[in-house]
Parts: structure tokens; sequence; C-alpha cells
């Protein structure tokens, strides 16, 4: 079975790499994958027809800038889908690039397109689900609630579990080499900076990071500061920090494979007191690791004018989201300031068990009973394609 795969970031290069190893353990027929993804994917046997950070954009200003390029990348892509005839089709994540793929591929021939990660349309958009079934037949979704509202607009759907949800707690003595590695003594508060994975996001968030840390430490000398570079904007990361007045510990992937990176991150965010971060898949990361987190994020004026009339929840953090709480602070759009930042950082440090109680519960609403998410997601896609037999 010929398998085309597109992931547009590294969260979805994540689960495709976990749908893939699924398969190669379940599927009943020989397999041959293709497509777009990053490094977890080619690990897995996928050659990427381009470097995935190609279309790692979020926002609309940013989508504009790279509009030309990424019409290209989206022709590119079609042209090879229809060139290779592949059985099945599974988007992952990504709409804006990966969705217009599937609607022009249909357009010319009928290819089984699967979605991984059903679209927000209860947080905004809700319209999305119903013009979604003209091109994709079947969705994957993270979430429990998520199946009803693309039942009801005519597509299948299971709910295949998050693989975070998966995830144990690093080895508590990992952690202690972590910190002694780093001169970090038992009263040294230790705050991750966790900027995002896109450019853009880097691009903007760093100088209110910078600012955060600066008015941190000048009020609390014991507090240290590590950044973990995802490998997508390490350079611009290092290039961003020159600036800094703070010392910052830095965590690369130099020298090591993806795996032992992705588990490296794990043991920095457990040996973390805090965590300052981008919205995202990230703060189900810090979950797993029971990291409590403060939330901040911004964007171009067009996505903030898009956010304000369209947003139908009043919460972007998925903790917050998952279980029905407000407890995790966010900072967002014209609210992403400094003062009010450092503020609420301050409060968690002083008050750092809040929050653990309500990760806990939110990954456990995340679990699939009776197999990894992986594994789940495998299923749902053998069972589906099987059913078109019939």
């Amino acid at each position: 079975m010929k398998v085309y795969l597109i992931a547009g970031e590294p969260s979805g290069d994540k689960l495709g790499a976990e749908l893939m190893a699924g398969l190669i353990s379940c599927a009943p027929y020989e397999l041959e994958f293709c497509g777009v993804g990053g490094p977890l994917m080619e690990e897995q046997g996928l050659s990427s027809l381009f470097p995935i950070n190609d279309i790692a954009v979020m926002g609309i200003g940013e989508i504009l800038a790279k509009y030309s390029f990424l019409k290209e990348r989206i022709k590119n892509t079609v042209n090879d889908i229809l060139k290779l005839k592949p059985d099945v089709l599974i988007t992952i994540d990504a709409p804006e690039f990966s969705l217009r793929v599937a609607r022009m591929v249909r357009q010319k021939l009928f290819v089984n397109t699967i979605h991984y990660v059903a679209p927000t349309v209860w947080a905004w958009r809700p319209k999305r689900a119903k013009r979604m079934s003209g091109y994709v037949d079947h969705i994957l979704a993270l979430f429990p609630f998520e199946p009803p509202y693309m039942k009801r607009a005519g597509i299948s759907c299971d709910f295949v579990g998050h693989p975070v949800a998966e995830e144990k707690l690093p080895d508590r003595h990992l952690v202690k080499k972590f910190r002694q590695e780093h001169e970090l003594n038992e009263n040294d508060k230790l705050i991750a900076f966790l900027p995002g994975s896109r450019r853009s996001e880097v691009d903007r968030l760093m100088p209110v990071f910078r600012s955060v840390s600066s008015n941190l430490i000048s009020q609390r000398l014991n507090i240290k500061i590590v950044i973990v570079a995802a490998p997508a904007v390490k350079n611009i990361l290092q290039e961003s920090l020159r600036e800094w007045e703070t010392r910052v510990i830095v965590v690369t992937n130099d020298d090591l494979s993806n795996n032992d990176f992705q588990k490296l991150k794990r043991i920095v965010f457990a040996s973390c007191d805090l965590a300052l971060a981008a919205s995202g898949t990230v703060s189900l990361e810090l979950a797993a690791t029971e990291t409590p987190m403060v939330i901040a994020y911004d964007m171009g004026f067009l996505s903030r004018m898009v956010f304000r009339f369209l947003i139908r929840v009043n919460s972007v953090n998925l903790v917050n989201l998952i279980s029905n709480q407000r407890i995790i602070p966010e900072f967002i759009g014209k609210n992403c300031k400094p003062d009010k930042i450092v503020h609420a950082l301050l409060n968690e440090l002083d008050n750092p068990t809040v929050q653990k109680s309500v990760m806990r519960k939110s990954l456990e609403l995340l679990k699939v009973s009776g197999a990894s998410s992986g594994i789940a997601a495998a299923n749902s896609v053998i069972n589906f394609l099987e059913t078109r037999k019939t």
C-alpha cells in the first residue's frame, strides 16, 4: 500500500512518525511511504519531497509574506501526489497547507483522504468541517470531544488519543544530573523559555522574552533561565540571544538523534520549576512533566483582528480547554506584555502546586484505552480503508 503523508511542522512530524510506526506494526500489507515530513518521519522511512521548514508558517501576515513560495510548494505537492497515485493521502494538521493540497488533489484524482488532528471548529470557523466533507473522508481526532463535531458535518471520525499523554516522567536521577551539570543548586529556580518552533513566532516573542528575563532576574537573583531550541529555529535563537543581558542555558540538538533530543527536552522540562511558553502542543508536553507554566503569544495585526472576531472560546491553552478550567495564565495578542507576564511568573513560582492536579486530569482525558495513540491511529486508518473496500 502506498501511503502519502504531509506534515507541516514539528508537532505534526511527531504525530506522523508515531502513526507510521503504528502502521508498520499493524498493517496486513506491505507499505511504501512518501510525502512531506520532518526528521522523525524520515527515521520511519519517509523521503521528504522538500524540507518541512519550508511550510512551517503560522499567522495571516506571515503566510501572505510567503504566499508565492507556499503556492509553489502546494503545486509541487499536488503534482507529486497525482504522479504517484497513492492508495491513501494522510494530511497531518497544518490545515492552511495540507487541506489546500487535499482539495486540489480531489478535483483531479480520487484518493482516500484522511486528516490527522481535527480542525478546531469548537474554537473558531465552525463551517470548516462541512466544507472539508467534500475532500476529506475520515479524521483522526486528538481530543475526545471532537468526533461529534465532525460526524455532524458528515465526516467519519475516531478519537485516537494524544501521544503526549503516554509520556512518562523522566528519571529523577537524570533530572538531578542535568541541574548539577549546569551548576544549579537547590535554591535556584529554573525557568524554561519556549518561544516556539517557527521563525515568525521566535521573531515576535524573543524581544518580549528578553524583557521578561531582565525584569525577573532583577527581582529574584536565584532565577536561572534555560531555552530549549527547536532544531528549525536553533540558529536564529542563538543569534537573538547575543543581545540579551541575561546568561541563558541553551539546549540544542547538536550531536543528538531526534529521539535523544526529545528525551533530553523532557529531562529539561522536568528539571524546571516553571515555564514561559508559546501557545500550542508544548503546553501538553509541559503537563506531561508536571511543569507549571505561563502562556504568552503574539501575532501580526491581521491575525490579531481575525483572532479577536472569530474565536469562540475564552482560552487558547490546551490544558485549560481539555480540563474546562482556566488555571494556567495566558497573555495573548495585545496582552502579551512583559510586566503582566513577569507578575504571573512570580505568582506561579510562589504557588507551584496549583496547576499539577489539572495537568494530570487533562492528560488522563487524552488517553485511549487499550493501545498507544500511534497504534490507535494506525488501526483507525486500516479499519477505514477496509470499509472503503466493501
